[in-house]
């Protein structure tokens, strides 16, 4: 599967590319400033380009910007999202106060985003609560559960697999107006990892039997 992480130069998107590389998949990381993407690029053995290149090439669209940023990416990638699957990993963080849930307008990145491209791209929630220390471990497997929230079955099944293929266990969280909750334990774990010192706090569950069947 082609996928374009678009803030891909970040430790977040760069833990996320060297990963589906690593598992198979062809990998875009893509970023305002092209020369920033080739050189990161370079380091994880992925191919690059400036964001809307980087979209307009892959079949899987993956956000990893700051939550300033995202109206003002997405407005630049609708000409070329049409079809793909949208994958949204942003959190509405307000710096300093980033263990504090701050409610966007929209109630949530994830739905402000499928509100603004529209029902050809439909938009997942997923990756929230990963830390990016995790990702770039060498351990294929990681102790942590990842939500994938979504109300389009195609774009739930898309995130569900490409997060297993991560080495993490990926969990069908419902619509996606659960995005507000998913978004809205980031902050928490921020606090936790302040707290108790982690080098990054996941979500794990229990008690969970196999998935029904649809």
């Amino acid at each position: 599967m082609h996928i374009a992480i678009i803030g891909g130069t970040g430790k977040e998107g760069g833990g996320l590319a060297r990963r589906w590389r690593r598992a198979g998949h062809e990998v875009t990381i893509g970023s305002r400033d092209a020369d920033k993407a080739r050189a990161r690029a370079a380091e994880l053995g992925v191919s690059a380009a400036d964001n809307v290149e980087a979209a307009r090439a892959a079949e899987v669209v993956v956000v990893t910007v700051p939550y300033a940023a995202h109206e003002a990416t997405l407005r630049s990638l609708l000409p070329v999202l049409g079809g793909k699957v949208l994958i949204d990993v942003t959190v509405p963080l307000r710096p300093p106060q980033v263990s504090r849930v701050q409610l966007p307008a929209g109630r949530a990145a994830a739905l402000e985003a499928q509100a603004l491209v529209g029902p050809s791209t439909p938009v997942a929630a997923a990756l929230h609560h990963v830390s990016h220390t995790w990702l770039a471990s060498d351990d294929t497997a990681v102790h942590c559960d990842v939500l994938v929230a979504a109300d389009d079955g195609r774009a739930r099944a898309t995130a569900l697999k490409l997060v297993g293929d991560l080495g993490l266990r990926a969990l069908d969280a419902g619509p996606l107006d659960n995005a507000v909750a998913l978004e809205s334990l980031t902050p928490v774990l921020i606090h936790l990892n302040k707290t108790y010192q982690s080098a990054g706090a996941g979500l794990v569950f229990t008690g969970l039997g196999p998935p029904r069947k649809v």
